[in-house]
């Protein structure tokens, strides 16, 4: 099963261009039912910028059809990033320091007191819940940030997310070139199969510090994943840059046709392939997602 679909469904670029949704389709639960009528799979971003809501979640199940997949990005305070108290929901916001909340300073895990960890944790996954007893949860994307380089301590954090999500499947992007390095890749690799943490391969403009090479490896039989984040040289560094600018790039057949061979090749290993287009802007993702989709297809048939 290949399944390919776009980061964000509301992605405000999207539907300001009016070139997707119907006229007319302007409630979420309009675009739900039209996306899910376009493809397979949907990535949910706004995850990362505040906790889900369980109710969120049953409707998404009830909107959609039965075999349509949900991937969810990892709310920023796991995946090490700066996360500020409203970004926490008030039942859970309570128990950090008074001075913080008021303030709405930024905070990370490893300065949260450990009652607040469990209970962000314990919220997050009852969250998701709906969606993994439906069967529609793909994977959670844990997107680590720059800082997280490879090292013993970054590993036994990986173990211990896994160990977090327990029953809930996950799957790992970098954002440091170190990862797959010469002195470093096999190694991060083997780690991962040994876990069965699927390795997200990104595509992204090259020559960066941040930016990963397009290496494409299965190390789950369940799930591989490819994330495509537009090859936009000159935003890609851009600090504080919008999405909408730093993703703005419309692919090639040529540039998608690359991938081809590539995702063949994953779904001889993997059970299930997920391709998310990530390059939002305007309609560029939803353009490359049915793209993709018509290459593979013609390339099968």
């Amino acid at each position: 099963m290949i399944r390919t679909g776009i980061a964000g469904w509301i992605d405000k670029s999207l539907i300001e261009s009016g070139k997707f949704y119907p006229a007319g389709c302007t409630s979420a639960e309009e675009r739900l039912h039209f996306y899910s009528s376009q493809f397979p799979l949907v990535e949910v971003d706004s995850t990362y910028y505040g906790m889900p809501n369980k109710r969120n979640a049953e409707l998404w199940v009830e909107r959609t059809p039965a075999d349509f997949k949900f991937d969810v990005k990892s709310f920023s305070l796991f995946t090490q990033h700066p996360t500020k108290p409203k970004a926490l929901p008030k039942e859970i916001r309570e128990g950090l320091p008074q001075a913080l909340v008021e303030a709405d300073k930024n905070f990370y895990i490893d300065k949260a007191p450990p009652e607040v960890v469990d209970e962000a944790w314990d919220w997050f996954r009852d969250a998701l819940d709906p969606l993994r007893e439906a069967g529609k949860l793909g994977a959670v994307f844990f997107q680590f940030p720059p800082w997280f380089f490879p090292s013993t301590r970054a590993l036994t954090y990986l173990e211990q997310v896994q160990e977090r999500m327990f029953g809930f499947p996950i799957a790992v992007e970098f954002r440091k070139r170190e990862w797959l390095d010469e002195s470093h890749g096999a190694g991060i690799l083997d780690f991962l199969r040994h876990r069965g943490i699927p390795y997200v391969a990104v595509d992204t403009p090259q020559g960066f510090d941040t930016a990963l090479p397009p290496v494409a490896e299965v190390t789950s039989p369940e799930l591989a994943v490819i994330r495509f984040h537009g090859r936009n040289q000159e935003t890609w560094a851009q600090k504080g840059a919008p999405p909408s600018v730093r993703f703005r790039y419309l692919y090639s057949d040529e540039e998608l046709a690359e991938w081809v061979p590539k995702v063949r090749e994953l779904a001889g290993e993997a059970k299930e392939i997920h391709a998310v287009m990530n390059n939002n802007y305007s309609d560029y993702s939803v353009r490359n997602a049915h793209r993709l989709a018509e290459l593979l297809e013609a390339e099968a048939g």
